[in-house]
């Protein structure tokens, strides 16, 4: 409604909507990458939960009439498993990939110029999106192509009278007289002026991958007003909008009532895209092509997580890469947990199949302390196919770190009976023995021991790093994470702000309990933080020069016992 002129005494009160809030910094537990069965390709997106993962994802498919997962949903679902909260995953794919569009008809459909009301597309891409390809709906009103991986729309109220409308997205598979509803929008509008503008609340942003020549680097492109709330689909155009739907006199203005959308159900089609028709070596059978990709797919991926202020996550993940097929690609990622220096990421280094010598020189040839890699394969049951596969260690061993994190914290060992236990793995592809274990720890590799009665364990806790240091343990390496992703936020709170003794002091009030609380939880033996007249004197401050040092003693883990049993003759005084 326009703003009111008092002419005379008076009061008016007027809204004015300014909620819309610019998206953040995305924050997530692991960052995934790898072929998804649907979803927006090269596209970093939030989940909260395996049915999120699943309705945005999806997780089985079929291939030759054969049912399959891919590694990339079994290590979401080993994740939120075993307790974490949040993954970012990032779909790989290769090709061109489009949305599935869909026309939403009003009351001037059956007129000469067939207009539509507003237009939909699919958030997800590819040809799996596509609910209706040809024929008609069959007489139960299902959809000839609708499927449990894409969706259909109804439209369930229409008033002229008001202006406003009721929109449902639909799984693609069901009938009319049993809707599976995955999401509502009532009171929808037409008139952009209103808060309830169909663009406004289901959202109309486009993203997708661009490519800068001059800087050789990947970055997301958006376009449109407002950012998506709807899971599965956003407004493409407003065809016939509404605005200022009543006159001033209160009453309906006739030429916008024909906009309004009619009611009614529809699908969604015209996507391109498909990898899953062509999908070869899987699981134990993955090679230099990876589920159906080649590594070169994977490179738009790590350069769009390489930047921390658009995604920040703590652990990295890569399940179907191998540093002996994949090095090139491997080390992609290995350079985004370097450069950004706020991430681990979890690593492999050989395809099945391999010796304990081959995968000790695979570990020879990386020297990193950002990356841990674990061998060798284990066994896992595919919830979605129901058939036992074998998987690399990358896939169920986020899912360690993060029960690790729940019933500790990141500075302790996600290793050992207590915390690194591998939920929901059958066996190992070997098990290993206590020669194997030595060859494998003494070359960088954390080996998973199968112990009876206990399952298989995670038996160690090496970073890739070559130099005998404490950087060479993952306790270490994330507890220095841990530390420098919490000061560096109180650090960059004080970028600008005078440099003076007060402004150190709410520095060092701040890092100092921070500290002092690692320490009571077993992190940390001593620190020492300085940001004084020492370390910022008169010629740093006139550079503009914040200086501090922060000295710290972390823990170790004991990863070796030794205990004597002594044996005396009988009548030996013990004191």
């Amino acid at each position: 409604m326009a703003n009111e002129i008092l002419l005379s005494p008076g009061i008016v009160l007027n809204e004015n909507d300014t909620s819309q809030i610019v998206q953040g910094t995305i924050t997530a537990g692991l960052a995934l990458v790898g072929p998804t069965v649907k979803g927006q390709p090269n596209i970093p997106t939030l989940v909260t939960s395996y049915s999120d993962f699943k309705g945005r994802y999806g997780d089985v498919f079929t291939s030759a009439s054969v049912n399959y997962e891919f590694l990339t949903s079994i290590a979401a679902y080993n994740y939120f498993q075993q307790g974490g909260s949040t993954i970012l995953v990032t779909r790989v794919t290769s090709g061109t990939y489009t949305s599935a569009t869909s026309s939403i008809a009003n009351y001037l459909t059956s007129a000469s110029n067939n207009s539509a009301s507003f237009t939909l597309s699919t958030l997800g891409q590819g040809v799996i999106m596509n609910s209706f390809s040809s024929g008609s709906q069959l007489s139960n009103g299902a959809l000839p192509s609708g499927s449990m991986d894409n969706v259909r729309w109804e439209v369930i109220t229409s008033d002229t009278g008001s202006g406003l409308f009721s929109l449902l997205v639909r799984q693609g598979d069901d009938t009319n007289s049993n809707k599976t509803v995955l999401e509502t929008f009532t009171n929808l509008s037409l008139d952009p002026n209103n808060s309830n503008y169909i663009s406004r609340v289901i959202g109309d942003r486009n993203v997708s991958v661009a490519y800068d020549s001059t800087t050789g680097q990947f970055y997301l492109n958006q376009t449109g007003n407002y950012p998506n709330s709807s899971r599965y689909i956003r407004v493409n155009s407003v065809i016939t909008p509404t605005p200022n739907y009543f006159l001033n006199n209160g009453a309906v203005n006739s030429i916008y009532t024909a906009s309004i959308p009619v009611l009614g159900s529809g699908s969604f089609g015209g996507a391109t895209g498909n990898d899953i028709a062509t999908v070869t070596n899987l699981f134990d059978n993955i090679s230099t092509t990876t589920q159906g990709l080649t590594v070169g797919n994977y490179i738009t991926a790590s350069n769009l997580l390489n930047n921390p202020e658009e995604y920040d996550y703590q652990l990295l993940a890569t399940p179907g890469l191998t540093q002996n097929l994949h090095s090139s690609a491997v080390s992609s990622f290995v350079n985004v947990a370097e450069d950004r220096g706020d991430c681990f990421y979890i690593t492999d280094l050989y395809a099945y199949g391999a010796t304990v010598g081959a995968v000790a020189n695979q570990a020879a040839a990386m020297n990193t302390n950002y990356a841990a890699a674990y061998w060798p394969w284990v066994q896992v049951l595919s919830q979605a196919s129901g058939k036992l596969v074998w998987v690399p260690a990358s896939t169920v061993m986020p899912g360690v770190y993060s029960f690790n994190d729940r019933v500790s914290a990141e500075w302790f060992a996600p290793a050992g009976l207590n915390r690194g236990g591998i939920g929901g793995a059958l066996q190992a592809e070997r098990k290993l023995q206590t020669t194997d274990r030595d060859k494998l720890y003494q070359g960088k590799v954390n080996p998973i021991a199968s112990f009876p009665g206990v399952g298989l364990v995670a038996y160690g806790q090496k970073t890739l790093q070559t130099q005998a240091s404490a950087l060479d343990r993952v306790n270490v390496r994330r507890l220095l994470i841990a530390l420098k992703r919490y000061i560096g936020n109180i650090a960059e709170s004080l970028l600008f702000e005078q440099n003076t003794i007060s402004t150190r002091n709410n520095f060092l009030s701040q890092v100092n309990p921070y500290l002092e609380s690692v320490q009571q939880r077993q992190g940390l033996y001593a620190y020492k933080v300085v940001m004084d007249d020492t370390n910022n004197t008169a010629d740093v401050i006139d550079r503009n020069q914040l200086v501090g040092q922060i000295y710290i003693q972390p823990t170790k883990t004991i990863e070796f016992i030794y205990l004597t049993f002594n044996i005396t003759p009988t009548g030996v005084t013990f004191s």
